[in-house]
């Protein structure tokens, strides 16, 4: 089908054209077009024309896939893994200076309520809440440092997901495979496992694409024994009908991207038909839990029902890494009823945080053993992060406020050295004091292990070169060594 073009659309090509032309002709006499980096991420092109597929990193890398497990609602470090003996000897008294709180009702420093005992050969503290994890300190490396720019709950998710306060930005999993593709051309190279309780704070927002082709957004699978929204084919239709219809949309639209070139939402679109139709045949087998061993299914506690709904999260998000999915988001806590629904513990610190870790404590362990036994956890990064910390402060004698000034985030697999503790807070764990580590930093690392330079994986929008890291983050130097 031959497209005529009118008046207006010939003047606008053909003064563009000639535009282009003389500014390229006066840029390569001052040398000054820029030569794209045999090993630049950006610029590699996807193999076959399929976007998601697998494209090659800056340098070797440490690992393959990610597992990020989100804590929604702000995890207080004081009562997880950043043990302060000194706040016993402060209790009762009042902080000093321009305290930053939340809710404005700033109370005086309330202890750690949880005892704490010696871990592993490293002699980590950890709280008892956290048994399980606790013995697992030798493979994993604690951030006692991040520190982050807000104490509002959405934007800081949005900080710690997109790099930014505001949404519309790419989330990290969008520019994960933007830049590296997948692994399984038959499942996303990005899924999100939402809590069974309701979705994150921010919502899709931490999981969209933003500026990115829409290509590279996550798939939110749901919790239950039906996780794929829509996925099997209407009743009725055949499969040699269904593959007609397929074939003859891709025909309509590869005339349509022919008369308008360079529109990645229509080809995000062709390939997210093409990878829906491929899905009905891969993606049921890799959230059928159902053949897992009954030991591994106790490992993960499937066998209780208070870790049962995690526990099936983390054993799906290891089934998908194990299939080439390259970022897994796995979020625990989520919007329901009651706030006692997140870690947001505003009103009974004891109640929330004892809930919520026990919920995640046992499968989380059991998922470090299972990869470790599986060979996967060398090539997979799994990372344990939340929104921001909690406050030193007491906020009606039970509960902690916001706290962006100090959180404490661990990081195991991907060939890290366990034992570590980076960094460290205040002697109350009100500020990042030693080795601050801010959000950008903690992307540039993710990246690096992923065997990306977080400078080169860019993408043009309105006229400047966006990124991830926008233009700071340093990397970790104890975890990436």
């Amino acid at each position: 089908m031959k497209h005529i073009w009118n008046r207006r659309e010939f003047l606008f090509r053909s003064s563009g054209g000639i535009g282009g032309l003389a500014l390229a002709a006066m840029l390569h006499e001052q040398n000054l077009l820029a030569q794209t980096p045999a090993n630049d991420v950006c610029a590699a092109p996807a193999i076959g024309g399929n976007p998601l597929a697998p494209k090659p990193p800056n340098f070797k890398a440490r690992a393959k896939a990610v597992i990020s497990i989100f804590n929604t609602g702000g995890v207080s470090q004081i009562e997880t893994f950043d043990y302060k003996p000194a706040m016993s000897k402060y209790a009762g008294q009042v902080l000093g200076g321009d305290v930053r709180v939340h809710d404005g009702r700033p109370g005086p420093i309330m202890p750690g309520i949880f005892k704490f005992s010696k871990y592993g050969q490293c002699g980590k503290d950890v709280s008892e809440i956290f048994p399980n994890l606790g013995s697992k300190v030798d493979e994993i490396a604690f951030v006692h440092s991040v520190w982050g720019r807000s104490d509002d709950h959405v934007q800081s998710t949005y900080e710690m997901q997109t790099g930014q306060l505001r949404m519309g930005y790419p989330s990290m999993g969008s520019w994960i495979t933007y830049g590296l593709g997948s692994e399984n051309a038959n499942l996303p190279g990005f899924v999100v496992l939402q809590d069974a309780r309701g979705g994150p704070l921010g919502a899709q927002n931490n999981w969209l694409s933003g500026f990115l082709p829409s290509t590279y957004q996550g798939t939110p699978f749901l919790a239950g024994d039906n996780p794929i929204v829509d996925l099997k084919r209407p009743s009725g239709v055949s499969e040699a009908q269904q593959r007609l219809r397929l074939d003859m949309l891709a025909r309509l639209n590869e005339i349509h991207a022919e008369r308008y070139p360079g529109s990645s939402e229509l080809a995000a679109r062709i390939s997210s038909y093409e990878l829906a139709y491929r899905m009905q045949g891969c993606a049921p087998e890799a959230v059928d839990i159902n053949g897992e061993s009954d030991a591994t299914k106790k490992l993960y506690g499937l066998d209780q029902e208070i870790t049962a709904p995690f526990g099936k999260q983390v054993l799906m998000a290891r089934r998908l890494v194990e299939r080439g999915v390259r970022f897994v988001q796995v979020f625990s806590g989520g919007l329901g009823v009651q706030n006692k629904d997140t870690w947001d513990a505003h009103a009974g610190m004891r109640e929330n945080h004892s809930q919520h870790a026990k919920e995640t404590d046992l499968p989380l362990a059991g998922l470090l053993t299972d990869m470790k036994a599986r060979g996967l956890l060398d090539s997979t990064l799994i990372i344990w992060h939340s929104e921001f910390g909690r406050m030193p402060l007491s906020e009606n004698g039970v509960g902690r406020d916001h706290n962006p000034g100090a959180m404490t985030v661990w990081m195991a697999g991907a060939g890290i050295k366990g034992g570590q503790s980076i960094g460290a807070s205040d002697e109350i764990g009100y500020k990042a004091e030693k080795q601050p580590i801010s959000y950008h930093d903690l992307h540039a690392t993710i990246l690096a292990l992923l065997g990306i330079e977080h400078t080169k994986l860019t993408y043009r929008y309105n006229g400047r070169d966006m990124r991830l890291t926008d233009v700071s983050g340093e990397v970790i130097p104890q975890i990436v060594a």
